[in-house]
């Protein structure tokens, strides 16, 4: 069948399951837009670019599937940087396809000509200038699937407008072929070398804490892990504390959940991970607003740090063992790992742990969060909790960035 550089981007969109699309239209862009017209995907028109990247963040995270977006060239790609490099910073799978001017005319200063590419070269986990026809396809498949799979990410293609009208055969590519194209290729592994050391040993000193933490951030919620990190709490007895981007990777009502940590978290969770002696770190990066000094974060534990990008292992702080892959497999294995460590070693009479959380419900309840409710004025936690009462907690609150945010 031949089709257009357009139809075959709206093809391969629908074949890979979107059906939510976020943008602006504009001159080179206007090919695909045409098309679109013919296409099931619904299209939601922004009134600005960073907007539609916004948008399609948010998309992202309350759906679990790839949020995508439509851009024309120069001032209409530039205007995605902003939300792209808080996809990436978020780890927050989006497709971007911006149009680009003819091919004749790139590098010439041509009308709304801007090099995407070399601009969002930081902002992105991938992007790609598309150059001939039959290499769309491909690029296409390859580019939602490194959105969607290990360290999700913002990944952006820049289709020149000649591309979208130019026309071959699709697909090109078959069934098996565009799996092999798209297979998972983070594989998880147990790091070793001279200072960490295997699974087991991890697991084991996991077990034989006295003071253990469980610190959980958007990692979790990116894996679909919740279930696994609930049961691994549960077994062990763990105090859980998420950061602001784990927030939802277990119950805020859950006994064991201590609140968020950091700088605007509680001071039960604080005074924990400072004094604990085994530090179960999920799917985190150890970033400044959660740890402040690093030397004196967490400075008496031994930290287990489990993560699906290798490079986060030990960037900020020195993990004793590095758990590098999917944290639901992770944390399953571990769960299996635990059954069979109690079945060889039982649990005492006594709770070794009752004197730990003795001392955590005790920073509970004399530094509690807390508001001074004003009436008849209404604060923004009065709106908050009213929310949940009548949802039961099945909400989903958006804000800005700031202290209303806090």
């Amino acid at each position: 069948m031949l089709l257009s550089g357009a139809e075959i981007i709206l093809k391969v969109l629908e074949e890979k399951g979107v059906d939510q699309i976020f943008g602006l239209p504009g001159g080179a862009m206007l090919p695909l837009y045409d098309q679109l017209t013919f296409s099931k995907l619904k299209h939601h028109l922004v009134r600005h670019e960073q907007g539609a990247v916004h948008m399609a963040e948010g998309y992202a995270r309350a759906s679990g599937k790839l949020g995508v977006v439509f851009v024309t060239s120069g001032p209409g790609a530039t205007n995605t940087v902003t939300g792209l490099v808080d996809a990436k910073l978020d780890s927050v799978p989006i497709l971007v396809i911006s149009a680009q001017v003819t091919q004749t005319l790139i590098g010439t200063d041509g009308f709304q000509e801007a090099d995407i590419v070399g601009i969002t070269l930081s902002a992105t986990k991938h992007n790609d200038l598309i150059r001939n026809i039959n290499d769309l396809e491909e690029a296409l498949l390859k580019s939602i699937d490194l959105a969607l799979t290990g360290r999700q990410g913002p990944v952006l293609l820049d289709i020149p407008k000649d591309i979208m009208i130019a026309k071959t055969e699709y697909p090109k590519i078959t069934k098996t072929e565009t799996n092999r194209l798209t297979e998972n290729k983070y594989e998880t592994c147990f790091q070793k070398d001279e200072s960490q050391d295997n699974f087991e040993d991890a697991v084991r000193a996991l077990c034989e804490a006295k003071k253990p933490v469980c610190y959980c951030g958007g990692g979790i919620i990116s894996a679909n892990a919740s279930q696994e990190l609930k049961k691994v709490v549960e077994i062990l007895n763990l105090p859980v504390t998420p950061t602001l981007m784990g927030l939802g990777a277990i119950s805020g009502i859950d006994p064991s959940n201590l609140g968020m940590l950091g700088m605007h978290g509680t001071y039960a969770s604080n005074m924990a991970v400072h004094e604990c002696d085994c530090l179960l770190a999920v799917g985190v990066r150890f970033d400044d607003r959660v740890t402040n000094k690093l030397d004196e974060f967490a400075k008496f534990a031994k930290i287990i740090h489990i993560d699906i990008d290798p490079s986060e292992i030990n960037k900020n702080k020195k993990a004793d063992w590095a758990l590098i892959g999917d944290a639901k497999e992770i944390l399953a294995n571990i769960y299996e790992a635990v059954i069979k460590y109690q079945a060889e070693f039982p649990k005492p009479k006594t709770d070794k742990l009752a004197s730990w959380w003795e001392k955590i419900r005790e920073w509970q309840k004399k530094h509690p969060l807390h508001y001074k409710k004003d009436k008849p004025l209404i604060k923004p936690q009065d709106v908050i909790v009213e929310v949940f009462n009548q949802t039961k907690g099945n909400a989903i609150a958006v804000t800005d960035v700031g202290q209303h945010q806090m």
